[in-house]
């Protein structure tokens, strides 16, 4: 049986989200670009986190980690972008700012004890 993996179960359902933003954008709003750009970040996040499941070393796994952080800070900027563009409604960006922070958070815990598990050896 597979263990729960919390940070990849949320950043995939994240990802679905950013899929469906991205349609929405680009069949209701004939936004291209913008969906592109937040497609590629929002779901790189847990292309990342899947990557890491079989990664080479303690440091590759830490690595892919730093980079879907990385994709996560992205997305959240082209979330306010795409409200503050008025793309997408209030309540469309507090939820999924909401989620992205949520990601965030997990990925800020598990490279801090990574890091802090490193600096005890």
């Amino acid at each position: 049986m597979e263990q729960k993996n919390l940070l990849y179960d949320k950043s995939y359902a994240f990802s679905i989200c950013i899929v469906k933003l991205s349609q929405y954008l680009s069949k209701e709003k004939k936004e291209f670009i913008l969906g592109k750009q937040i497609m590629r970040s929002g779901t790189a996040i847990c292309a990342l986190v899947s990557e890491s499941k079989f990664a080479q070393s303690r440091a590759d796994f830490q690595n892919k980690l730093m980079v879907a952080l990385k994709e996560a800070n992205e997305t959240r900027y082209w979330i306010d972008l795409l409200h503050d563009t008025d793309y997408i409604t209030a309540p469309m960006h507090d939820s999924l700012m909401s989620d992205c922070k949520k990601i965030t958070a997990l990925l800020v815990s598990i490279t801090k004890t990574i890091k802090s598990k490193e600096s005890a050896k």
